[in-house]
């Protein structure tokens, strides 16, 4: 399973961004790569990778505005989860 994970962090970092990404199997390839992600009732994502933060909001459909998805692409370069690292 871990090609489909791998998958899902290369989807995140193609140019230009891709507006078709499932945010549900997204977080769990996150998880397969060490990240702990919370979800609560306001429909946030909290990603915690080493000791690194970020909160994403997420709309009601679970789709990743290209701002998101801007920020996480940077937060994963921080903590070095990118499709060259993996």
């Amino acid at each position: 399973m871990s090609h489909k994970h791998k998958a899902k962090i290369e989807k995140l970092f193609e140019h230009p961004i891709s507006g078709n990404i499932d945010v549900k199997r997204l977080l769990s390839a996150l998880e397969h790569y060490g990240a702990s992600v919370e979800m609560n009732k306001q429909n946030r994502a909290k990603i915690v990778v080493g000791g690194e933060e970020l909160i994403l909001a997420l709309s009601h459909r679970n789709d990743l505005s290209i701002d998101s998805i801007t920020k996480l692409r940077h937060f994963l370069e921080k903590v070095g989860i990118t499709p060259d690292t993996l």
